[in-house]
């Protein structure tokens, strides 16, 4: 979604700002804009619709723009077209108040009636706008700061929002307030910084705070205040981010997604020694006790998107191995139910940046009924991983394309080492089992390495395909999982429309689709299974398929089927998404890289979705 900077200091701001903006462009926008202001309070507003560069060019790259305390935003479309006019920063009719914001508010079209009787006009069709003059509002009626006039704006408001505000009264200050809506705020040597997310600020300094929800901020050079709804001063303490500035970055890569692709096996091995001492299992950095783990009764895994196929690839090896029943949920349908829990279950929440709206709230839900919550997530002090009971923390560093690889890849690992663990500790796996599970586990990221090697077949038949108006994975129990994922990310970076089906499910109407030239992927990394899916592979071949078996080394009986064989390293049949995943991920990137699309910045796509 959109992205929020701001920088309060000694030096030139605009500057700042538009850097910020440039480590925020993975997250999706269609304008942008900055506002500037000097001592004296004089502020200046520049906006411009489409790419970061227009802006840059409007205001030579910052330097045009006087003052050292400045906001900065990229919009992604919600209420009104992308123009120049709907771009942020908003103001207020005097420009006494300016602001950008994340989100959305509600009941933006009240709160404008009611300001348009006050006498106030509107230029714009966002809920932003309605914002800004809602706070200037509170701010001359009752003339109590801007603390107080933010307050009763928050108050006033339904729905979600990452606001930075600045008052022509309070020259060289940022406000800021938050409602499901992520902002950290950085302070280092006379400055300080606000962003939507890490990379913004990486650079500056390493000493975050989190704004928790229906919190506010003032930034100044001399340090940040914290407040909570009622204006009371409260106390919070840094939080140190572990990444590098280096990490943020390309590193001669072409994308950052091919980077992170690359990235996998140190990422998968980072968390799996986070987690796996003198080899064993140990979760007590979790907060998860051996009784804690025998009292589970039923699992059940809450999240979106590609994390919601992380969890069905974990039903599979969790209910295999420790035999406890497993049910999946998609959080955006999973909160407008009402699901049947028991106390004695526990309710998983996967979320790359611990901030999606939908699994937020559901985990909210979860929380008021009492029942346990243990997040999968990988940014440190999100949303998600301060609300949850239990936090497990994915040690992939900072994600930067949209189509995640990484992030998922140690997602799956931790979900291997609960099943693993909660098997051994339930008493489905003996001594020996365990011990040879979790040096399987230890092997993969060598194993991921290699296949990474070996790339080169991949980009030759990904090329010879990036024409292709549908492709088609099939695959069953876990290898369906693996399709799932390895469609997803072809279509959301090729734009190709791609589907995963149940292979089992063909007959069923699916085969009607089956086109001469048609591609399918057939997925087939469990032995049990690896017959009946040859034998639908078979079927839509003879309906004019053309097929790419994904299989492991040792069934080279497939090649009598398919067309183009790619073969992962072998491993414990549970473990096999964390392997088979990779040809998908590279297959997208490169059919993505062929038909001259950027791969990190889908059209429509935005990498945190932290409003519905």
């Amino acid at each position: 979604m959109c992205g929020i900077v701001g920088f309060t200091g000694t030096r030139q701001a605009a500057p700042i700002l538009l850097e910020g903006l440039s480590k925020l462009e993975y997250r999706g926008y269609d304008s942008a804009g900055i506002a500037v202001r000097d001592g004296d309070g004089r502020t200046e507003v520049v906006k411009a619709k489409g790419r970061l560069k227009a802006l840059e060019e409007k205001t030579d790259c910052g330097l045009a723009m006087k003052g050292c305390c400045g906001i900065g935003h990229t919009r992604w479309a919600t209420h009104g077209e992308p123009s120049e006019a709907n771009a942020h920063p908003h103001i207020s009719d005097d420009m006494d108040v300016v602001a950008v914001h994340n989100g959305i508010i509600e009941n933006f079209r009240e709160i404008k009636e009611k300001l348009s009787k006050k006498g106030y006009t509107f230029y714009s069709q966002t809920d932003t706008e309605a914002v800004v003059k809602l706070i200037d509002y509170y701010y001359k009626k009752y003339n109590s700061g801007p603390v107080d006039a933010i307050s009763k704006a928050m108050v006033r408001v339904r729905g979600s929002y990452a606001l930075a505000v600045m008052f022509k009264d309070h020259p060289g200050e940022i406000y800021a307030a938050r409602k499901d809506s992520p902002m950290i705020i950085g302070v280092e040597n006379g400055e300080a910084y606000l962003a939507s997310d890490v990379p913004a600020i990486l650079k500056h300094t390493r000493n975050v705070y989190y704004i928790g929800n229906l919190e506010l901020a003032k930034l100044s050079p001399e340090g940040v205040e914290f407040y909570n709804i009622d204006g009371d001063i409260i106390e919070k303490e840094p939080t140190e981010i572990k990444w590098d500035a280096e990490s943020a970055e390309k590193g001669g890569y072409a994308h950052f997604m091919i980077k992170e692709i690359h990235e996998q096996p140190k990422a998968v091995s980072d968390t799996l020694a986070s987690a796996v001492k003198d080899g064993r299992i140990d979760l007590s950095a979790v907060g998860l006790s051996d009784e804690d783990i025998e009292g589970i009764g039923q699992i059940i895994i809450v999240a979106c998107g590609s994390s919601y196929h992380v969890g069905i690839s974990a039903q599979y090896v969790i209910e295999d191995l420790a035999r406890i029943p497993v049910r999946v949920e998609l959080a955006s349908e999973f909160r407008y139910r009402d699901p049947i829990l028991k106390k004695d279950d526990m309710v998983i929440f996967i979320s790359q940046s611990g901030e999606t709206a939908d699994t937020l709230e559901a985990l909210r839900d979860v929380k008021r009924r009492g029942i346990r919550t243990l997040a999968i997530v990988n940014v440190v002090g999100s949303s998600i991983a301060r609300e949850a009971d239990n936090v497990f923390y994915t040690l992939a560093g900072p994600e930067i394309a949209v189509a995640t690889t990484k992030a998922y890849s140690t997602q799956l690992i931790v979900c291997y080492l609960l099943a693993v663990q909660f098997a051994k500790v339930r008493g489905e796996i003996d001594e020996e089992r365990y011990v040879s599970l979790i040096s399987e586990l230890m092997s993969l990221p060598a194993k991921m390495q290699r296949l990474l090697d070996d790339k080169e077949r991949i980009q030759w038949f990904a090329s010879k395909f990036s024409n292709s108006k549908d492709i088609f994975f099939i695959g069953r129990g876990i290898d369906y999982a693996i399709c799932m994922e390895g469609s997803l990310k072809l279509k959301e970076i090729s734009y190709i429309h791609s589907e995963a089906y149940a292979a089992g499910e063909l007959k069923h109407g699916t085969i009607s689709l089956i086109e001469d030239g048609t591609l399918v992927v057939g997925v087939l990394t469990q032995n049990d299974l690896f017959e009946k899916i040859i034998s639908n592979m078979v079927e839509v071949k003879s309906r004019g398929a053309y097929l790419m078996g994904l299989t492991t080394y040792g069934h080279y009986n497939i090649e009598d089927t398919v067309d183009f064989t790619v073969y992962t390293p072998q491993t414990d049949e549970h473990f096999t998404p964390s392997l088979a995943i990779i040809p998908l991920q590279l297959m997208a990137y490169y059919v993505s890289l062929a038909k001259g699309l950027d791969a990190d910045k889908p059209r429509n796509l935005a990498k945190s979705v932290t409003v519905e």
